[in-house]
């Protein structure tokens, strides 16, 4: 899995991220349930520069909350947690991208993890879309911390969905070409993530160190946190 990801060539300097920052305004109001006891509606996973951006990237930005339940997360963890335990925590990616964490990759599922991945395409992905290999499983140690990357257009193609085991985490998305533009996501414990086309492409995307890890003003503390990951192909 270590050829799907490559760092942006441009570092940049982190964006201020004000206070009043503008927050998307779906229509759904239901509470995110959290694991760090903050609440936050539906309709305020994603906060950004502008209202404008905000609405621009609506439909490319998405956060589901509760798309799992616990006992599925659990059965996630049955099956993921025997193989993790045989790495070793990583703090040396090998182009930088990755800090504090361990990778593994998963073809064959259980039953009811199965059921969870049949889920996740069939929201994420349109019918037919060509899917990547085997499912990409990252886990970052609690002081891990993933840099400003871009995905590989070679192997990647125009949609990543994501889950988020076992911990609350922030996103944040930076256009690699205007530095100004940013959005930040806050992705609680069994929310699914989606990325697609231009917030794919255009915006660098990364997961908060754990001392920057705040959302809309508030601190959400970060712990061990386990993404699974589904991508498909490039067309």
């Amino acid at each position: 899995m270590r050829l799907l990801i490559t760092v942006a060539r441009r570092i940049h300097k982190r964006p201020l991220c004000s206070p009043t920052s503008y927050l998307s305004s779906a229509a759904s109001c239901s509470g995110a349930a959290t694991n760090s006891g903050l609440q936050f509606r539906d309709d305020q996973l994603v906060s950004g520069l502008t209202g404008e951006l905000v609405q621009r990237l609506r439909g490319q930005v998405e956060v589901r909350t509760e798309f799992i339940s616990e006992e599925e997360e659990g059965a996630l963890m049955k099956e993921l947690e025997p193989g993790l335990r045989k790495k070793r925590y990583e703090f040396d990616h090998w182009d930088d991208a990755i800090h504090g964490y361990r990778e593994t990759e998963r073809a064959q599922w259980g039953a009811v993890c199965e059921g969870v991945m049949d889920r996740l395409r069939a929201v994420a992905f349109s019918e037919g879309s060509p899917l990547l290999g085997p499912v990409h499983v990252l886990d970052l140690d609690k002081a891990g911390y993933i840099k400003p990357h871009i995905d590989s257009v070679k192997f990647c193609g125009s949609t990543i969905a994501g889950l988020s085991l076992l911990s609350d985490s922030v996103m944040r998305l930076v256009r690699e070409d205007e530095p100004a533009e940013w959005l930040n996501l806050f992705l609680p414990r069994r929310s699914l993530y989606i990325l697609r086309d231009q917030a794919r492409y255009k915006f660098t995307h990364e997961i908060l160190k754990d001392a920057e890890s705040i959302f809309s003003g508030q601190r959400v503390p970060r712990h061990r946190r386990i993404s699974v990951i589904c991508r498909n192909l490039p067309v």
